[in-house]
This record gives C-alpha cells, sequence and structure tokens, in this order.
C-alpha cells in the first residue's frame, strides 16, 4: 500500500488575541496582504510540497472559511486532491467543542481513514511563512523517527510564550519545555551553536507548531485524554519515541496578536519585504480574482500595495495595504494603514458610503472589510489607552492599534485619537 500523507491544519480556537478580527470570523479566515486568507498560507504550503489531501479543522465563526475554501480550491477529480473543513460536531461519544489541537485531531481520526503506515503534518493555520514539507518529511523518514518538530532560532530575549527544545546528537530532542516564564530555564535550553557571538545574541529553538508523525506515533500518542500538542504530547513523548528537530531558519511569523498582523501586513509594502508573495515558482494561491483594474485620481503613493477592484480619488497613501474593492474620497490622508476592502461594491448605509468618504485622516489603524467610514473623519490610536472602545463597539484599541471592526460604520466628523 502506497504511504499517504494526511496535511492536518488547526483552525485555532476563538482568537482572542486577534479580537476584534476574529469578531465575525475564525483566525484562519482573516484577510491577509490585500487579496489573501491566513489560511491560503499554510494550505499553499502543501500544494506546493505536492501533497494534496488537506483537512482543515475549526470550530467558531466558520461560515466565512467555508464559503472562501469553496470558492478557491477546487481539485480535479483525476488527482483525487481536496481541501475538507471539519468542524468540532456532536456525535455519540461527545456533545463538546474540541478542547484543543490534539483533540481536534482525535475526534477526526475516523475521517482520515489513515493506517500506522500513513505520515500525518499538523500545521498551524495563522503563521505568514514559505516552507517545502516534503523536505521534512524526507529528513523525518531518512531518520527513521517517530515524530519530527519544526523549529526556528529565536533570540533568547523573545523565548517567553514560545515552546522551547534542546537537541542533542543527530537532532534528537532531548528536552521540550511549553511556553516556559524562568530565565534559568531558558538560559538551560540555549544550545552551545546558538549560544552569543560578535554577530547575534543568545537564540534558542522554538517550536513552530508544525509536527509530522508517524501513523503508529499519532495513534499512540492520541490514546488517552490528553488535548494539546505543545502543552503535553510533545513533552510527554521526550525520552519515549524518537522526536527529532528540522531546523527552519527562514522568515515565519506567528500572527497571534493584532500588533503581529498589523506588521506582517505592512512590512509586504517595503522594498525587499521579509515574505515574498511574487515567488513565482512557490506561489500563494487564492481564489479566481474576476475584478476589474484599480483606478486613482491624482493621488500620491509611498510603499504601497493595491489590490484590484480599488476605486481611489485625489487621496494620500503612505506604507498602506489596500484590499480589493477599497474605496477612498478625495483629499483623504492614510499612513500606516490596513485597509480590507469589502465583499461587494455596496450602497449606503446612514448616508454614509462603502470605504472612507473624503477629507478623512487615518493612521496606525485596520480597517476591516465592509467598514463605512465618513467624511472629515479623524482615526488614530494616540493617546488612547489600550482596550479603548467606542460606545457603539465599532472602533477598538488594541496592541497599540487602532481597528474598525467588520461592517463598521463611523459616522461624518468623528474625531478619536491625537494625530501628531
Amino acid at each position: 500500500m502506497r504511504r499517504k500523507v494526511h496535511c492536518v491544519i488547526m483552525g485555532g480556537g476563538r482568537g482572542t488575541r486577534l479580537y476584534p478580527l476574529t469578531k465575525l470570523r475564525c483566525k484562519p479566515a482573516v484577510p491577509l496582504a490585500g487579496k489573501y486568507r491566513l489560511v491560503d498560507i499554510p494550505i499553499s504550503n502543501c500544494i506546493n510540497s505536492g501533497y494534496n489531501r488537506i483537512y482543515l479543522l475549526s470550530q467558531f465563526n466558520t461560515a466565512s472559511l467555508h464559503r472562501h475554501v469553496q470558492d478557491a480550491y477546487r481539485f480535479d477529480r483525476f488527482g483525487h486532491g481536496f481541501v475538507e473543513i471539519l468542524s468540532a460536531e456532536q456525535t455519540v461519544d461527545g456533545d463538546d467543542w474540541y478542547q484543543g489541537t490534539a483533540d481536534a485531531v482525535r475526534r477526526n481520526l475516523i475521517h482520515f481513514g489513515a493506517s500506522p503506515e500513513d505520515i500525518f503534518v499538523i500545521l498551524s493555520g495563522d503563521q505568514l511563512y514559505r516552507m517545502d514539507f516534503s523536505k521534512m518529511v524526507e529528513e523525518h523518514l531518512s531518520r527513521g523517527a517517530d515524530v519530527t518538530v519544526a523549529a526556528k532560532p529565536v533570540p533568547a530575549a523573545e523565548a517567553f510564550g514560545l515552546g522551547l527544545l534542546r537537541i542533542g546528537d543527530e537532532s534528537r530532542i532531548i528536552d521540550f519545555v511549553e511556553k516556559p516564564n524562568d530565565p534559568e530555564i531558558i538560559q538551560r535550553l540555549i544550545p552551545p551553536e546558538l549560544q552569543a557571538n560578535e554577530n547575534d545574541p543568545d537564540r534558542c529553538l522554538a517550536s513552530m507548531g508544525i509536527y509530522v508523525f508517524n501513523g503508529s506515533a499519532m495513534f499512540d500518542a492520541l490514546e488517552g485524554d490528553r488535548t494539546d500538542f505543545g502543552k503535553e504530547i510533545i513533552p510527554s513523548l521526550v525520552g519515549k519515541k524518537d522526536l527529532r528537530c528540522h531546523v527552519y531558519d527562514e522568515y515565519w511569523e506567528d500572527i497571534g496578536t493584532v500588533r503581529a498582523f498589523f506588521e506582517a501586513n505592512l512590512q509586504l509594502c517595503d522594498e525587499f519585504p521579509k515574505f515574498n508573495f511574487y515567488e513565482q515558482n512557490h506561489p500563494i494561491y487564492n481564489y479566481p480574482d474576476i475584478l476589474p483594474t484599480s483606478k486613482f485620481g491624482e493621488s500620491s503613493l509611498s510603499a504601497t500595495n493595491i489590490a484590484s477592484g480599488c476605486q481611489i480619488g485625489s487621496s494620500n497613501f503612505t506604507r498602506c495595504m489596500l484590499g480589493v474593492r477599497s474605496i477612498v474620497g478625495d483629499a483623504c490622508t492614510l499612513r500606516n494603514v490596513v485597509m480590507m476592502g469589502a465583499d461587494n461594491y455596496g450602497t449606503s448605509h446612514d448616508n454614509i458610503e462603502l470605504g472612507v468618504a473624503q477629507g478623512t485622516y487615518i493612521e496606525e489603524t485596520i480597517i476591516d472589510k465592509n467598514a463605512r467610514i465618513g467624511s472629515e473623519v479623524v482615526l488614530s490610536p494616540k493617546g488612547l489607552n489600550e482596550g479603548w472602545v467606542d460606545e457603539k463597539q465599532n472602533i477598538y484599541c488594541k496592541d497599540g492599534i487602532l481597528v474598525v471592526v467588520k461592517n463598521g460604520v463611523v459616522e461624518n466628523g468623528t474625531k478619536i485619537g491625537n494625530p501628531v
């Protein structure tokens, strides 16, 4: 029997750290880079690696995710490929939510049709990176490992809140600690080859939340009631199974917070972005784009990316990401803004049109989909306390970033924050 590779993407929980971007959608469905969704990254990495048996496990606010996946990923019947969404469901064995990543996989083993000889590739749904999983799987098989954990070297000063591991001979994992807070523990986990030198500080190997399991090792690991891979499963297997480390030292960003999401989007506007969407040999896939070309008035654009279908007046843009169907009127100024655009070209709501109306100033802000921002508005997080929310809950201040929620309405003349 030919060995199958099952790619399982974890759709995440409620996404509280990304709230309010997850107010009306799950984490994998959050728009990214003007025309993509977060989930397009792991799915595209799977396809580019030659793997087309892809399962997406999710449970919160999945409608938007379902629509996107159904529109974007349609495989022909000869290749036997698919992207299948498996949401938490009531069964005779239980009716509660997934209790963690391992619990989600355990409950769906019946749907995978996997054998002990198969391979599982476990992935996160909220990271930005480009990786050939086939190289990790080949390395895993050549070593005869039971489990392989992908890890990235990170500065020890940034290691708090990450799963850290230490390796011995032949990249065998000999210690794994999930999210240590004790500096002494972190110092213990610094390998000799990653100790400080004249060019780099002390670095640790941090788990990327990407795992390769033999089918038999997966079945054994999921016996019992352990619910999470990082917190419970991987630490429990150290010394009991053959655990190896696959070191990955290229760009990788865990988009788990509003700040991380904001910065990951805006770095794409740089002349040499850390992540390159223009890589032809390893493209990031998406739904078919049938939108018209974008059009502009006498605009001033600096370090700004613009998706298709946008209608832009005579305005000024500095380091902005404008998503599909973004509409901006005349005499506006946008600085460091991620604008997600719209699902459709809509009509007015309370006499406020879709998009950003004339004479508006916006900085350090995420404008979620289908938002309507009136004329002569000022939006800035400067001067606002963390966690500030307007009375109608249309605007939040999170991680030092202002967020206008999906479908939010900001009335004409609204002034929020104190821009310089």
